[in-house]
């Protein structure tokens, strides 16, 4: 990403490959880089950004929604699966996987090629993260059990192929964050699975369900593992704003539903008593100081990274996913 700023307006050109887009806040200021860049390397320009590596961009003056439905529907057809029946959610409720199973696949390839073509979905589909970051964790030798489950999310994925980001032009700047964890969640490892969402306004604009590199001996130290990476993220976040020149005033808003991490941000007199996650204590407790971000309280059925620690059941996975 290319960044050019100056007194009346800015011009971002974002490049993947031989893919461009260029954005500004004045048009005609466009013509000058969209020639320079045709003389050297002889461009077609495609107009308005409809479509981008997959993405599909819907546009009006009130709201962009981006989705991935000719994907989807491709990839459904690629794997034999378009006519599959669909389902209301991608994994069943509290299932648990593990590598204790005896059914081995004979041959893997079919699930690595799901899973491969799962993965670049979930760029718009956080709906999905939490199940294909838990069937990636078998990709060495995946099981007969561990096949159905990846089914199952083709089917998810049949019934909600346009499914996608909204992200309405009139929100504003304030960075809101959620984050949690679902300790000791692997079955075969006992580490948590940290997930986190951050909004910009309404919009969001980043999430990730990943299992935690650490086994973590209590929820308080799971949960705060989960707020040390989400930390991290906003930082990244905070520094993209600044280099755009938006302003973000005052803290970012992180809600935790576990308020003994919380009390380990605020307190100092925590931190002598949890010395085995001190790393994750000097860089929340920091950043709190610094009046980056703030910690809030949030109910646990009002915590939104349950749909990527979890499997959850059709109606609390539905109201979350809205």
């Amino acid at each position: 990403m290319f960044i050019r700023h100056s007194s009346t307006c800015f011009i971002i050109l974002l490049v993947y490959v031989d893919d461009v887009i260029l954005v500004s806040n004045n048009i005609t200021e466009l013509e000058v880089p969209k020639t320079r860049l045709h003389n050297k390397f002889k461009l077609k320009n495609l107009g308005d950004l409809k479509y981008f590596l997959g993405l599909e961009v819907a546009r009006s003056n009130n709201r962009i929604f981006v989705s991935q439905r000719a994907y989807a529907l491709q990839l459904l057809e690629d794997l034999g699966y378009l006519g599959c029946k669909p389902v209301s959610t991608p994994m069943e409720p509290n299932l648990k996987l593990s590598q204790d199973e005896n059914d081995k696949l004979a041959d893997p390839t079919l699930y690595r090629k799901m899973i491969g073509k799962l993965q670049y979905l979930t760029i718009t589909r956080p709906d999905i993260a939490y199940s294909v970051n838990k069937l990636s964790q078998f990709l060495a030798m995946p099981k007969f059990k561990h096949f159905q489950a990846a089914q199952r999310v083709l089917q998810y994925v049949k019934s909600t192929p346009g499914q996608g980001i909204f992200l309405p032009a009139a929100s504003e700047i304030q960075l809101r964050v959620y984050t949690d964890a679902d300790w000791a969640a692997c079955v075969d490892t006992r580490r948590s699975t940290t997930g986190f969402c951050i909004f910009l306004g309404s919009s969001i604009i980043s999430w990730k369900s990943k299992k935690q590199q650490m086994v973590s001996r209590s929820s308080a130290e799971a949960e705060y593992r989960a707020m040390a990476n989400t930390t991290s993220e906003l930082v990244w976040l905070l520094s993209l704003l600044k280099e755009l020149r938006v302003e973000h005033k005052g803290p970012a808003i992180m809600y935790c539903d576990n308020k003994a991490a919380q009390h380990i941000a605020a307190n100092h007199i925590f931190h002598e008593r949890t010395k085995h996650i001190e790393i994750d204590c000097h860089l929340v407790r920091e950043k709190v100081q610094q009046e980056v971000i703030k910690t809030a309280h949030v109910s646990t059925k009002e915590q939104l990274p349950d749909i990527l620690t979890k499997a959850l059941f059709p109606n609390q996975f539905r109201a979350l996913k809205d």
